[in-house]
């Protein structure tokens, strides 16, 4: 029997808790996931060091799951986009049963592996994309389909299972194994080993993120500042970053599209947004590059 599947020797009496101890029961099971990904984290670096250079000529991140993996990997694609101000095109998702799965479980979609085949090539993925696949229990045909597609196609393939010696791991380029056990509730893969798969991923897209220049120091400087929140969000940030009044970090704000890294240009060095904005092109985005120039 898988791990994720084995029912759990903790806690067999687990219909008995009183409401606190049944709550430290699950809250206390999360810190295995944080141990999972912590034991992964080599072949995390390997993940992020191997999609770097595609990432950099123009590829994309594919991602694709069924069920708990599926929404976590729409998830990590769409958080992108504000946080990094990465294309929405070049962060895409596919989930089994369709966008609708998102919201209301297609369980026996997950069975289709010729479907996950479809739907990966209907992205039309090329040798520059990173593909990366997600299956607790590591053998879900929807996401095999879906890495023997991106392999055709001469994409990266990164496989994140629950579960040593998975298919996902094994026939993925890179394999990254969360093994977080048994669970809590035996067999439901959306509690740790869907909490390992959150951090796996937050991990391994913010890395990627850092190394294509969208942090300053540790600053989110290339976030989109689309409502009022990251608006003020962006303002805290050019001030923080650059030592200059609110006042002059909103007037330079509003010359740029509320854009914090060229805002940082153009209080540091005497710039005009054009002329800031040309200087970051030149350096690759890269803040520090262009403050030191």
């Amino acid at each position: 029997m898988l791990n994720t599947e084995t029912p759990s020797t903790r806690h067999p009496d687990l219909d008995t808790y009183a409401t606190p101890a049944l709550l430290d029961a699950f809250i206390d099971d999360q810190t295995a996931a944080v141990a999972a990904v912590k034991a992964a984290a080599p072949q995390l670096a390997a993940a992020v060091d191997a999609a770097l250079p595609r990432i950099r000529a123009g590829g994309r991140l594919l991602y694709a799951g069924a069920g708990t993996s599926g929404r976590l990997g729409v998830l990590d694609s769409v958080e992108l986009y504000p946080t990094f101000s990465w294309p929405r095109e070049r962060a895409v998702a596919v989930i089994a049963g369709g966008q609708g799965a998102m919201f209301v479980a297609v369980e026996g979609a997950e069975d289709d592996r010729a479907q996950g085949a479809a739907d990966l090539n209907a992205l039309k993925p090329g040798p520059n994309d990173v593909a990366l696949l997600l299956a607790a229990s590591g053998g879900t045909p929807y996401v095999l389909g879906a890495i023997e597609a991106a392999r055709a196609a001469g994409a990266l393939t990164i496989g994140f299972a629950n579960n040593p010696g998975a298919p996902v791991t094994q026939q993925a380029e890179i394999g990254i194994v969360l093994d977080t056990g048994a669970e809590v509730i035996s067999g439901s893969t959306r509690l740790k080993a869907g909490t390992s798969q959150k951090i796996a991923l937050n991990t391994f897209s913010s890395a990627l993120m850092v190394r294509l220049n969208k942090v300053y120091g540790n600053l989110m400087v290339d976030l989109k500042a689309s409502n009022v929140k990251l608006v003020k969000r962006a303002v805290a940030l050019t001030v923080r970053a650059s030592g200059a009044s609110e006042a002059d970090a909103q007037a330079a704000l509003a010359q740029c599209d509320h854009h914090v890294k060229t805002a940082l240009v153009m209080l540091k060095r005497g710039l005009g947004a054009p002329e800031a904005r040309a200087l970051l092109e030149k350096v690759d985005g890269n803040v520090g590059r262009a403050l030191a120039t």
